[in-house]
């Protein structure tokens, strides 16, 4: 207890915090390691990124997180595991790479199980083996205590857009899932939108490709109106919000139609594409309605991060349509922001952690309280 109490003290007493941030998506590509230095002033954070990269993995790795949900309880529990002894060697290769100093590590896991409604969630890679491996604290688990507590656990993305990038009306985030989020006087709502990389890279391998570049496929596709409408009349896409999508539910619902449906690959990604803008366009018109929020004279301001920020002719298409609505600017972030946002925002919540300040919203959740999520691990080396 004396050292766990040591560590935690000494961090918190750091203005500047070197961090290191751990983002597994559920696109499978790889783990993003994102190094920054975060400076704490008052309840202001400013933030430096200063290496970053993804580190992909094995194709038996990819097997065998894409599996999972499948395999019998000891299987589970090992591959948990494991998973944490990878992302621990993964980090100390890119410590030693960069010849970096670390104060500590925020790792995410990656989602195998999301339910909110049982009050479950588990996002696998466990915290001790990383802190094994690395000899570094670890902070881990930041979704469990709001699950328990009757929130969704999701999106942790706010938290970012409230500390690292204010001044934007929206915030679009566009991953395997997509979510929206909305500063309202300085309160957050959030919730996901739908599928997005999730239904796009499948499609894409489909061509062996391993993503739609640019979205020049989806590009040269034509609407399939009636798979269109069979995905927007899902139950999902009707209910108010706080909501948000179990990875597994998207595979077993949504992709399936995409990929079983008799047309060229190229409408599919395109009805996708034309499916994911609509659903923007609807989620930014119900938080305007459901906050009373009064239209201004210039255009709403959304800030567009993830990896689908990429797509050219999606953020294109989606700016289109939420024009039809309302006067709309969609504004990507830069290239290393855009790739590594989420490693970024998990950096974040664990200083946050640190200084024992609320990292997870309950207006953007749901759930009764705000709460201060992670589990920190001691790690072996010594603080001074």
């Amino acid at each position: 207890t004396k050292n766990f109490m040591s560590v935690t003290t000494h961090l918190s007493q750091l203005t500047m915090m070197k961090v290191i941030g751990l983002m597994s998506g559920s696109s499978l590509d790889g783990l993003d390691i994102a190094y920054a230095h975060f400076q704490t002033t008052n309840d202001a954070i400013s933030f430096d990124l200063i290496k970053a990269e993804t580190v992909e993995f094995s194709e038996q790795w990819q097997r065998r997180l894409k599996n999972l949900p499948k395999v019998d309880a000891l299987s589970f529990v090992k591959t948990h595991t494991y998973f944490g002894h990878l992302m621990g060697t993964m980090v100390n290769n890119f410590i030693k790479k960069h010849q970096i100093e670390v104060d500590f590590i925020a790792a995410h896991g990656h989602t195998i199980f999301h339910y909110p409604d049982n009050r479950m969630t588990i996002q696998i890679g466990d915290g001790a083996a990383m802190a094994a491996i690395t000899g570094l604290p670890v902070i881990n688990n930041f979704r469990t205590h709001d699950i328990a507590i009757n929130g969704e656990g999701t999106p942790l993305a706010p938290i970012a857009d409230k500390y690292l990038f204010p001044g934007y009306d929206f915030y679009l985030n566009i991953g395997g899932i997509a979510n929206i989020s909305c500063n309202i006087n300085g309160r957050f709502v959030a919730f996901d939108i739908g599928a997005a990389n999730q239904v796009f890279n499948p499609l894409a391998h489909l061509l062996n490709l391993p993503y739609d570049n640019n979205g020049d496929i989806a590009k040269s596709g034509t609407v399939n109106k009636i798979l269109l409408e069979q995905i927007n009349t899902m139950d999902y896409f009707s209910q108010n919000y706080p909501k948000s999508l179990d990875n597994s539910w998207l595979q077993q619902n949504i992709l399936p139609q995409y990929l079983v449906t008799e047309d060229t690959i190229a409408n599919r990604l395109r009805t996708a594409v034309e499916q994911l803008a609509q659903q923007t366009a609807l989620a930014i018109q119900q938080i305007i309605k459901t906050e009373n929020l009064p239209i201004k004279n210039e255009p709403f301001t959304i800030f567009a991060t993830g990896g689908g920020a990429f797509n050219h002719f999606l953020i294109k298409r989606t700016e289109t349509v939420c024009n039809q609505y309302f006067p709309t600017k969609i504004i990507v972030a830069k290239p290393e922001i855009v790739e590594y946002k989420e490693a970024l925002l998990m950096g974040l919540m664990g200083v946050l952690r640190v200084h024992n300040k609320v990292n997870v919203m309950r207006s953007v959740t749901g759930a009764k309280v705000d709460t201060i999520g992670g589990a920190i691990w001691q790690g072996t080396k010594k603080m001074i």
